[in-house]
Formats: structure tokens, C-alpha cells, sequence
């Protein structure tokens, strides 16, 4: 049984599920401000704004999560809907950081209470946009990934045969999003509430700290700007899928071999789009086919859209001759028996940059030999081997890479650690990767070796997955049994006015994580029996934090804080304390500076 869903929390489950039905339905929606601003949805924002680790960067006001987290449930709900009555944004705050060719990339840094208030509409517009969205459009989207759009690219390739490559590279996507537009695209989804896309518009204006207010664009960092973006594209999507994959045939036909044969009696273009965010690929049977979309797609971006595209970046490729470029991989149309089939690997620019990232992190840990350090290591290794085993010849890219690097690490790391070949590894290392070679140990910590990677197959996305049907639900999580459901929809209606908001959240975390259950006696609790105890007292220096608190039976919890040994004998034999039960509570109880039952 695994814990609830961030989406299952404070009841919009099935608000959510309604919205995203209705939009099915090609319906309209005008009282949408009212959703966005209820009590649940707010606490529902915080909670996920809290969970993000960019919740710790202040905007222009310096305030951060940990600012907001002190107050109550009540005061943050409250002063969220006064902002929302006459909204203005605060400044957002600007920040370049680097990108993968050398050039920087502006992101907007809202403050913390308008990115809570971004989170609120995108939680409520998100299932709405979902209806609309196109099958194969896997960037900033519920459960798709990068890997899913490699699955897709690789299946076209392979399966369908088609070896022919539109790339399209749009400049500046989000710096030049039309304002105008996109305000009439979210009317034409059936968002036309006046309130919300007012307060929308007002977002898309926010003035930006030292440079004033945008007339175009809409900042990277904002939460609502990857929602907005996919909106603004998805029309492109459906304008390229309506010209061949969904084109209607006048005599319906079952199979997909025979819905193509009878289109390619026509003259329409056979190609098929993928898209992750702003960087996407038509493919196409044959040159001539692909040249024809890319000049129409050229012409609709920049009069349907007004985007322009980068002349340099944009062009057609024959993937038996040449490799493409799409997150980070390269593909290309190989030769294999009869066929040919789609060969990937790691991009020679992306390989540069991570062969200077492990040098820099193998200098910090010569200079500082800590655990942590060796840590902080394993952890990026493992991050680039989970991101790109993906690739059909990872192997090659990253044996190349720890050959070439090997040296260097060999000569930094000997005067702080061993070279020597793992003895009784973690579980995590033995997990990953095998025994049978040679690694270095510094601060007893093994360290992830870069050359030892194997091949995942990608699979390609299940479409029916999705958190806002109830079908899709059951495909991605088993449900949790009803009655801890119910218990925590009690537990989120009781108040406890003096608790933070902080507290609260974290309070029915800690009860689903749990499974409803005491943690010292391994009973189930139903809400009026939970008692929620600070581990390390507050008194103490302890916090809300969720690591900090327990859930407890009641008499449990009140046995940690007694201090009448008549009173604890009495409630030890009420209870049933067991031994192993009362080595828990004195742990407890050292905690809090008292003394241990005997």
C-alpha cells in the first residue's frame, strides 16, 4: 500500500476529475475563480510549493517557504484570497543561468506568495488543458517524461520507417509568446472565466526587477509559464496531427496500414510530431514530403503563432546519413540486417560539459575527502546513468568518458582514498552496478563508477495514464484502504488554531505515510485517537519539519510527557506496553530531557 498522491490531498480529487471530464465534453467554464480560491486548493498549493526545492530562492521581497510555513492555515488562506481580490504581482527577480551551448537563459523569479498563487491556477487549469492537449506532446505534462519522447521518436523510426527529420528550432519561445494570443487560446480551451484571465494577464505583465514591464514572453521559472507554453504549442500540435495522423477518412477504416494506403492516394503530407516543450520533430517518409513541412510549419508559426524560427539551428535531416539532436541524444537510422533501425547516443556537446562537471566534482573531493562529498558524487553519477541509459550505445559514450578521465581521478584521488575492488559494498552500489571492477574509496564511501552502464529499453507512453480520471488513477498507484481515505479527510476538517500551516500539512503527511498506524504500538488510529508529538520538543529547539514529528496513539503520547511514576505504572498496564514498546517511549522521552521508564 503506498502513500497518498500530492493530488489526493484536501479533497480536489474529485474537482479535478469533474473539470477535466467537462472539458472532454467540450464544455466552457466561467466560475472558475471560485475553485482557484477555495481553502483546499490554497492548502493544496502550499503543499506543493513546499515539496519544491526551488521554494527555498527568494523573489525580490527575500521572502522564502520557510517565511510562509509559521503562519496558520487560516492567515495563509486568507491573505491569499485578499491578494487574489485586486491582483498585483509583486517584481519578479531576474537570473541568468547557462545553457548547454554557452548562451544564457533568462529565468522571472516570482515571490513566494505569487508563486503560490501561480500553483493555485495551475492546479485548477491544468486538468482543463489536459482534454486538449495532443497525444504526443510529453514536455512539462502529468507523468510524461524526455524518455518517453526519445520512445516515440525511436518507434517512428523503427516501425513506421520514417528516416526523414524537421528540426525547427523556435527563437526565444518564451521571451516572444504573444500575449493577445495566448489570452484567446485559453478563452478557445474554454477558460473563460473574466476574473482568472485577468489575473493571468496581470502575471504575464509582472513587471521585471531592473528591466520594467514585458509586453511579450512569459518568464521561465514561473510556475504557470510551462502550462501556458504547452497552450500556446498545442495548437501547433493539433494544425500538424489534423493534416495526416487525424485527418478524417470518409470510409472508416480499422486498421492503421489501411487508414495510410488510403491517404496516400491523396495529397496530403504524411508526418508525425513529437514535441517535448519548445523543441520538437516532424518525421517524414522522404525529402520532398519533409521540405513541404518545413516551410508550411515556417510560415504558420510566424503568422498563426508570431514565432520565428532560427535559420542556423532549423533544417531537414536524412537519418541514414546524419544524426539529429533531441534532449541530449543524438539519433540516427542505421543499417542492421535488412532494415534499419534507430541507433542512439549521448550528444558530443552534452558529453564535454558532463566530462568538466565529474572533474570539478572529483577536485571538491580531493580537496574535501568527506562522506558528504563522496555522496554528492555518486548521487550526479547516478543521476546521468538513470537519465541517459536510455541511449541504444550508452555503453560506448560513458567507457569512453571514465577511459579518458581515468587518469585524472586516479592521480587526485590516491593521496585520499583507495583504488581497490568493492568489499561488502552498500546495497545501494550492489544494486547498480557489479563488483567485478575496480573503484575508488574515499571516507568509506564506494564511489559510483562513470563506465559501467547498461541499456534501458524506452518504453513508450501509456496515453490512458492520467491523474485526473479515475481509470488512469488506478493504473498509476494502488488505492490506499477507504478507511484511512476517511480518516484523513477528517483530520484535514479538524483545526487546531494555534498549529501552523507547516504543522498541519506535515501532521496528515506523516499519518498517510504511516498508513494511519501509531508508531510506537503499530495500532491503526482513527482521527479523535491522533496525537501528533514533536520528537525533539519545541522547547527544545525542535520544528514542525515533517522528519520532527511522530503520530501517536493519545495514552501513548501522554506517557512520554508523565512524569507520576503511579500514573505511568497504571497506563503501562492499560496499554500493554511491551518491552520492545517501552525502549521506544524511553527514546522518546530522553528526547524531551526526562527520565527512562524502568
Amino acid at each position: 500500500m503506498q502513500a497518498l498522491r500530492y493530488w489526493d490531498y484536501y479533497g480536489m480529487t474529485d474537482t479535478f476529475t469533474d473539470l477535466h471530464q467537462r472539458a472532454k465534453n467540450k464544455e466552457s467554464f466561467h466560475l472558475l475563480y471560485d475553485i482557484i480560491t477555495s481553502r483546499n486548493n490554497i492548502l493544496l498549493a502550499y503543499r506543493k510549493i513546499k515539496s519544491n526545492k526551488g521554494s527555498k530562492t527568494p523573489g525580490t521581497d527575500g521572502k522564502t517557504i520557510l517565511d510562509i510555513e509559521k503562519r496558520t492555515e487560516d492567515e495563509l488562506v486568507e491573505e491569499i484570497q485578499r491578494l487574489l481580490k485586486n491582483y498585483r504581482p509583486k517584481k519578479v527577480r531576474r537570473k541568468l543561468i547557462e545553457k548547454d551551448n554557452g548562451k544564457m537563459r533568462p529565468l522571472g523569479i516570482p515571490c513566494i506568495l505569487d508563486r503560490i498563487i501561480q500553483q493555485c491556477f495551475k492546479q485548477v487549469l491544468e486538468p482543463i488543458a489536459e482534454a486538449h492537449f495532443y497525444n504526443h506532446n510529453y514536455g512539462f505534462r502529468p507523468l510524461r517524461s524526455t524518455h518517453h519522447a526519445m520512445a516515440r521518436v525511436q518507434y517512428l523510426v523503427n516501425q513506421s520507417k520514417l528516416h526523414f527529420v524537421v528540426d525547427i528550432d523556435i527563437q526565444g519561445f518564451f521571451d516572444n509568446i504573444n500575449h493577445t494570443l495566448l489570452i484567446k487560446q485559453l478563452w478557445n480551451l474554454g477558460i473563460q472565466d473574466r476574473k482568472v484571465l485577468a489575473c493571468i494577464s496581470k502575471m504575464l505583465k509582472a513587471e521585471v526587477d531592473g528591466e520594467g514591464i514585458p509586453t511579450k514572453g512569459s518568464p521561465q521559472g514561473g510556475l504557470l509559464s510551462p502550462l501556458l507554453s504547452n497552450i500556446v504549442l498545442n495548437e501547433l500540435d493539433k494544425w500538424v496531427a489534423d493534416q495526416w495522423e487525424l485527418f478524417p477518412l470518409t470510409n472508416p477504416i480499422k486498421s492503421q496500414p489501411g487508414k495510410r494506403n488510403a491517404k496516400m492516394k491523396t495529397n496530403l503530407k504524411e508526418g508525425y510530431i513529437v514535441r517535448y516543450a519548445d523543441d520538437f520533430k516532424i518525421l517524414c517518409r522522404d525529402w520532398n514530403t519533409a521540405e513541404k513541412w518545413f516551410h508550411a510549419v515556417r510560415l504558420f508559426l510566424k503568422e498563426r503563432l508570431k514565432l520565428d524560427i532560427s535559420p542556423e539551428k532549423s533544417k531537414i535531416i536524412n537519418l541514414r546519413k546524419h544524426k539529429s539532436a533531441f534532449l541530449g541524444f543524438t539519433i540516427r537510422a542505421n543499417r542492421k540486417r535488412k532494415k534499419r533501425v534507430a541507433h542512439t547516443f549521448v550528444k558530443a556537446e552534452k558529453m564535454q560539459k558532463i566530462k568538466a562537471e565529474a572533474k570539478k566534482r572529483v577536485q571538491e573531493l580531493r580537496i574535501s575527502p568527506t562522506a558528504q562529498n563522496a555522496l554528492r558524487f555518486n548521487s550526479f553519477v547516478l543521476g546521468l546513468h538513470n537519465y541517459f541509459n536510455r541511449a541504444t550505445h550508452v555503453n560506448l559514450a560513458f567507457s569512453r568518458l571514465a577511459y579518458e578521465i581515468s587518469a585524472f581521478m586516479y592521480n587526485r584521488l590516491k593521496s585520499v582514498g583507495k583504488y581497490e575492488h568493492p568489499n561488502n559494498p552498500p546495497p545501494t552500489y550492489k544494486k547498480f552496478y557489479s563488483l567485478g571492477s575496480k573503484t575508488h574509496k574515499v571516507a568509506g564511501v564506494y564511489l559510483f563508477p562513470l563506465g559501467i552502464i547498461k541499456t534501458k529499453n524506452t518504453m513508450c507512453f501509456t496515453q490512458s495514464l492520467t491523474p485526473f480520471t479515475e481509470e488512469g488513477r488506478i493504473q498509476i498507484t494502488t488505492r490506499l484502504r477507504i478507511d484511512v481515505r476517511q480518516e484523513i479527510v477528517l483530520l484535514l476538517d479538524s483545526k487546531i488554531p494555534t498549529r501552523s500551516v507547516e504543522y498541519m500539512d506535515n501532521r496528515i503527511s506523516r499519518y498517510s505515510m504511516k498508513q494511519g498506524k501509531c508508531e510506537i504500538t503499530g495500532m491503526f488510529l482513527e482521527a479523535q485517537d491522533v496525537n501528533c508529538h514533536h520528537y525533539i520538543p519545541k522547547h527544545l529547539g525542535g520544528t514542525d519539519k515533517f522528519n520532527n514529528l511522530r503520530i501517536l496513539q493519545k495514552e501513548v503520547h501522554k506517557l512520554i510527557h508523565m512524569t507520576d511514576t503511579t500514573k505511568i505504572d497504571t497506563l503501562i498496564k492499560v496499554l500493554g506496553i511491551t518491552e520492545p514498546m517501552l525502549e521506544k517511549i524511553n527514546k522518546y522521552r530522553r528526547k524531551c530531557e526526562l527520565e527512562c521508564i524502568k
